[in-house]
């Protein structure tokens, strides 16, 4: 794959996560002008109802701040790996017709980068690459946790 076509990729995600950002935002603005009204009519079921719909526009632009700052800082540290020269190499691993890496294959790539992660834990770069090691093993949840410390500790890297 060429640098453009990798640049044409990047941008069409930007574009759509764009595209979805602003959607929600319309959304929330609707939600909270309906909120508003039901508020401002006095009666207490719609009130209660109006103060109910308003936490939605709130607890959605909370959940997009949020997941917005953690794909920037997964991003930033992806970037980071890839200049260094220290991304998992998953380009000869067997891979199944949905393109996902085999699993026997996947195990084996998280054992090795555990021993990694084991003898440097509190270096960013081994949590990050235990991340998306537990990833293309299937293990979510732990791939979430790793990432988080790996931006943690990279962000402690910056400040200090």
């Amino acid at each position: 794959m060429s640098g453009d076509d990798t640049r044409r990729q990047v941008l069409v995600k930007v574009a759509f996560v764009a595209f979805l950002v602003l959607a929600l935002a319309f959304y929330f603005v609707l939600l909270g002008r309906i909120a508003i009204e039901l508020i401002g009519s006095g009666e207490v079921a719609a009130v209660a109802i109006g103060i109910g719909v308003l936490i939605l526009p709130i607890l959605g632009v909370w959940i997009v701040a949020t997941s917005l700052r953690a794909a920037l800082a997964h991003q930033r540290l992806a970037r980071r790996m890839h200049e260094e020269g220290n991304e998992l190499d998953v380009s000869d691993l067997p891979r199944r017709p949905s393109g996902r890496i085999e699993k026997a294959a996947a195990e084996a790539l998280f054992e090795e980068v555990r021993k990694e992660w084991e003898a440097d834990p509190e270096n960013w770069r081994t949590n990050y690459r235990a991340a998306r090691a537990y990833d293309y093993a299937g293990d979510r949840t732990r791939a979430r946790e790793s990432m988080r410390r790996a931006v943690a500790l990279e962000r402690l890297e910056r400040q200090g």
